[in-house]
């Protein structure tokens, strides 16, 4: 939609701990995924309102609410250190799931896992298919041309911000409630910033995202098996690779102008005021 929302990091971290506080006190996983979702569609609805009712700048604003997100969750989260949490249990599809190494990997996930591969297909489907999807599109390529065309801008970029932020209030939940059953402060690690790279990385594709998102994912769970094998390497150095490795990716493909501007929204960080 032409926003570039740098606050992702905050709706994260919020989502995770709205996810564990609302799991922990019901004793339900699933009440505890729906609290999370809510969280970051609330949190994003902040910076909505900042940037496209109030232009401020999106850069300053995307910053300024990743801090907020960090410290607030950190004072939010003091009273549920060290409780115990509630997990989502893996969903073990019958059959396919005993599949040798196939099938724990693909068939035997926590319900996340389906979920990002089900909002990607629709993502995409919605993007590239569909009428609405297609009008988004253009208002992130030219806002100007789609407010003269009668196209409520502002009104598709809350919607477009809104489900940004649900998203990445999953993702916190997905640390809290699956990865992490418990409360840690600042668990998120900067997995905000790894996802606003992937996106770039991406070059705006939800597939490739995904890709993106998978292949860092298997970087991560590889620095975690060579630490508990005992390779004699530094544990820093391995817990730092998932970052290396996206800021090497980052560096080659900003060496390539092509890539780095291919399918980039036109309109990308530009406040839109409306003609009163």
């Amino acid at each position: 939609s032409g926003v570039l929302n740098l606050g992702v990091e905050g709706m994260m971290i919020m989502g995770a701990v709205g996810g564990f506080g609302a799991g922990y006190l019901t004793g339900s996983p699933w009440i505890g995924l729906l609290a999370a979702i809510i969280v970051g569609a609330l949190f994003s609805l902040l910076f909505a309102v900042m940037t496209l009712s109030l232009a401020t700048n999106q850069v300053a604003t995307g910053l300024s609410l990743t801090l907020l997100g960090l410290g607030l969750s950190g004072m939010i989260g003091t009273s549920f250190v060290g409780q115990p949490g509630v997990r989502l249990p893996n969903l073990d599809i019958p059959v396919i799931s005993s599949i040798p190494i196939v099938g724990r990997l693909m068939f035997g996930q926590d319900p996340v896992f389906y979920i990002s591969i089900a909002l990607t297909a629709a993502v995409m489907w919605f993007l590239f298919r569909t009428r609405t999807g297609l009008t988004l599109r253009s208002i992130g390529d030219s806002h100007t041309s789609a407010h003269a065309l009668g196209i409520k801008v502002i009104r598709y970029r809350y919607l477009a911000v809104t489900f940004g932020g649900a998203c990445a209030g999953l993702a916190g939940g997905h640390l809290s409630l699956v990865y992490t059953p418990q409360w840690v402060e600042n668990m998120s690690a900067g997995r905000g910033w790894i996802a606003l790279a992937l996106v770039v990385f991406a070059s705006w594709r939800p597939w490739r995202v995904l890709a993106g998102a998978y292949i860092f994912g298997a970087v991560w769970i590889g620095q975690l098996h060579a630490q508990a094998f005992g390779i004699p390497v530094p544990s820093q150095f391995l817990s730092s690779l998932p970052y290396l490795a996206t800021i090497v990716v980052l560096v080659l493909i900003s060496r390539n102008k092509r890539l780095t501007m291919m399918n980039t929204p036109a309109s990308l960080g530009q406040p839109f005021v409306p003609d009163r």
